[in-house]
């Protein structure tokens, strides 16, 4: 899988989590351990200057890949593999948290949130010099150099997150993970948000991680989709072939939910049940208790992942096969 032109390779991706109540709780109700496989054998590559989406519902380990490749979580098993930036060392990820009001330190004030990285790394000698790199970053968000003299409850929604991603552009990276970096925002907003980022991937070459549940904005974005359930990747292909032929049934219910101004009240197959919980995991596929096609061979086989009809990847045991 390894390739010059991917900037992240992830290979058989795993992480489990430890869930267990206190150890005297266990021995006097006589339980065993219990453990949380919130990722499972996910595999995907990145390609230099593209912008790979994850989509799925809540809880489907979607925010976790995101923590896994930033570092924040360490993995159970797999491989993370950064591909060699220009300098030739490994290529740095910075990433965009879901809400800006909680990922930014209300006691700082918005230019030494956007200092700090420049000068843990290194990047400017000087306070001039890291003051003027203060502000052209926020210049280049849309905001104002006298920004840097106000906090960060001072300013919206939106505001907030054109700091969020000037503080991640502070250590230039060349790859951002941007989890869900709209979701808390207005429809309106959002535009303004996916349209920046679109603009600095152009200008900067930026590659992106983008996790979201808003296939809308995911269609907007991504040159490929990758979609999550329970843990595991279920089908993969580029965006415009996923849209326009989506084989797996998950994703065919997950298309249906997206508004259509054309035909507002067409008629919409809902998905049946709710999610089952990840700390007991279906037998067989995992999307088997609500698919609408299900057979006797979802319920006790998990399927493989396999070559998607027209590209891309699938796990589904009824899906076409090339």
């Amino acid at each position: 899988m390894r390739s010059a032109r991917n900037a992240l390779e992830v290979d058989q991706l795993s992480r489990v989590f430890d869930v267990s109540a206190p150890w005297l709780n266990r021995m006097i109700d006589r339980k065993p351990k219990r453990y949380l496989r919130a990722v499972q054998d996910v595999t995907f590559v990145v390609e230099r200057g593209k912008c790979l989406a994850l989509v799925g519902e809540s809880g489907c380990g979607k925010s976790t890949v995101a923590r896994l490749v930033t570092g924040l979580y360490r993995p159970s098993e797999g491989a993370i593999v950064f591909g060699p930036s220009s300098d030739g060392r490994p290529m740095e990820a910075q990433m965009i948290f879901q809400d800006p009001h909680a990922s930014l330190n209300p006691r700082w004030r918005v230019g030494d949130i956007i200092a700090e990285p420049i000068r843990e790394f290194g990047l400017r000698e000087g306070s001039d010099a890291i003051d003027g790199r203060v502000a052209e970053l926020l210049h280049t968000v849309g905001l104002s150099p006298d920004d840097a003299k106000r906090f960060p409850h001072e300013f919206s929604g939106g505001q907030r997150q054109r700091i969020s991603i000037a503080r991640a552009l502070a250590s230039e990276p060349e790859f951002l993970v941007c989890d869900e970096p709209t979701s808390a925002l207005d429809v309106s907003v959002q535009a303004q948000i996916l349209n920046l980022m679109r603009k600095l991937q152009d200008e900067l070459g930026l590659t992106y991680l983008f996790i979201s549940h808003n296939l809308a904005v995911v269609r907007h974005m991504a040159d490929r989709i990758a979609v999550m359930y329970l843990g595991r990747i279920v089908e993969a292909a580029d965006t415009e072939a996923l849209f326009a032929n989506p084989q797996h049934p998950y994703t065919q219910l997950l298309l249906q939910t997206i508004p259509d101004v054309v035909s507002p009240n067409r008629n919409r197959q809902m998905m049946g049940g709710e999610p089952p919980s990840p700390l007991e995991p279906p037998t067989g596929c995992a999307f088997h208790p609500r698919c609408p096609i299900a057979t006797e061979i979802c319920q006790s086989i998990a399927p493989d992942v396999r070559p998607r009809q027209g590209g891309g990847t699938i796990a589904c045991h009824l899906a076409s096969r090339d």
